[in-house]
């Protein structure tokens, strides 16, 4: 192991590291119950400074398994930027619903180093141990609530659906290293550039790992566990679930076809495109009888995840390609500050034993709770994507990329699904102000921080998108 192995793991060697560290300190700290999460959020600001630190960098590790990019480095910005928030929405709300569990924050540090292992990893195998090192936390936060019957669900759910999602993954890694004699994705492109590999075989590989990963993102066919998922789960969970998971299924999505796979794309770009197109009519049309927010909001996240998908159906066009992944984490930076910042106004109004989670309960919000009210209307127009909000720049950034690359029909389907997507974002808005009702909030300073800032986010970097995406432009997808 040389310092340049080190150094392309140091933030998530840092993460992991601190959190073995923290569940000796937890064990014994029995009374403040506060060091927990004040040491964890440390963790997780000291592991965005190293990323930040790594955003000009180039280089590999460990023999070409982990490349350090600006792919890498600009996702790992927004993973630790999601620990952090998702600390901030879980503290208040962890000793409201008596869940005030130092291992809560120990599993979300362990959870995003798999995270950013997979926006690193250029090796089949180090993408697997990434989706498990993810994915094993969040099954265990799903059920955190135990024993309340529906988080126990969730966690069920999600891991038997997930451990199946994972057995795809490894059956096309499988059939991926006998195509091309190796699971590093430098020596797949060097044997279909030499002429070696079994195309057959790695298509069907390919099609495998897409499965998994569909999963992963919550893609339709793939999406039937995000609604019980995200209604069960502890809600700072879901919160975080939304962004971390879908971020760290498309970084891997994305560096795979676009870097490794483009020879593949005649085969795969009709697959790709039902993908997107499917998920952002399927996501749109059943929020719209959702009255529950959680399974509203958890449908709204599979319409999401339809439009980042249309990022990948350019993946084969070495034109056009670059400036759709750029688009696309452009895209995941604005859902994860709108998302975050909507899920806060939802841990505000909730109650013990799921009540304040109906769209009826928010009636009477502007009047009552203007503020916080403001806040909602902000979120609810970024998902819509109504300027000045992230939501409708990130909407522009990616219909002009599909456009761009003569893929008229898609973004037609991703402007009429962003339609129906206005009914209801926009019946949210209309229940806060033109309903009578005395809501209850449930209100700390951290939460209300969160919300302030997430509000102001939404529309400030609206205005100054251009230095972020260009940021997300820079962020160049390298195999070396």
């Amino acid at each position: 192991m040389t310092s340049t192995d080190l150094l392309s793991i140091l933030p998530i060697i840092t993460l992991v590291a601190w959190a073995s560290i923290l569940l000796l300190v937890d064990a014994f700290n029995r009374k403040n119950k506060w060091l927990t999460p004040l040491l964890a959020a440390v963790g997780f600001a000291v592991a965005l400074g190293l990323s930040i630190n790594q955003t000009t960098a180039s280089y590999t590790g460990f023999n070409n398994m982990v490349a350090v990019d600006g792919f890498s480095a600009y996702l790992n910005v927004l993973f630790a930027f999601s620990g952090l928030a998702a600390i901030a929405l879980a503290y208040d709300y962890n000793k409201r619903m008596n869940l005030a569990r130092g291992e809560y924050y120990i599993l979300l540090m362990f959870s995003v180093s798999g995270m950013m292992l997979m926006a690193a990893a250029t090796d089949l195998i180090v993408v697997f141990l990434a989706l498990e090192l993810l994915s094993i936390p969040l099954y265990i936060l799903a059920g955190f609530a135990r024993p309340k019957l529906d988080s126990e669900e969730a966690a069920l759910k999600y891991f038997l659906l997930g451990a199946f999602a994972g057995g795809f993954v490894v059956y096309g890694v499988a059939l991926a290293f006998g195509a091309t004699g190796s699971t590093a994705l430098i020596d797949i492109v060097a044997a279909i550039n030499a002429g070696t590999a079994d195309m057959t075989l790695l298509l069907f590989g390919a099609a495998l790992i897409l499965v998994g990963f569909g999963f992963k993102v919550a893609a339709v066919p793939f999406q039937m566990w995000t609604p019980d998922v995200y209604q069960g789960s502890p809600t700072a969970v879901t919160a975080f679930m939304a962004v971390g998971a879908k971020a760290a299924g498309f970084a891997a999505l994305l560096r795979l076809f676009v870097a490794a796979l483009p020879t593949l794309y005649d085969d795969l770009f009709p697959i790709m495109w039902m993908l997107a197109a499917l998920t952002m009519i399927f996501g749109n049309l059943v929020a719209i009888s959702q009255s529950n927010i959680k399974r509203m909001l958890a449908y709204s996240s599979i319409a999401h995840a339809g439009y980042i998908f249309m990022a990948l159906v350019t993946f084969g066009q070495s034109a056009i390609a670059p400036d759709a992944v750029a688009a696309a984490l452009f895209y995941l930076v604005s859902y994860a500050v709108t998302n975050f910042g909507a899920w806060a106004v939802v841990i505000a109004l909730e109650k013990a034993e799921g009540k304040g989670l109906e769209l009826d309960d928010y009636a009477g919000l502007g009047s009552k709770y203007p503020a916080l009210a403001a806040a909602m209307l902000v979120f609810m127009l970024s998902f819509t994507g109504v300027p000045p909000t992230l939501g409708f720049m990130g909407k522009f950034y990616l219909f002009r990329a599909v456009i761009n690359g003569g893929f008229y029909w898609l973004s037609i389907v991703g402007v009429l699904t962003s339609l129906i997507s206005a009914y209801y974002y926009l019946r949210v808005l209309v229940i806060m102000y033109m309903r009578e009702g005395e809501p209850s909030v449930e209100s700390s300073n951290l939460l209300n921080l969160t919300t302030g800032l997430t509000a102001i986010a939404t529309v400030v970097l609206s205005i100054v998108s251009v230095p972020l995406f260009r940021w997300a432009s820079q962020a160049v997808l390298q195999l070396f």
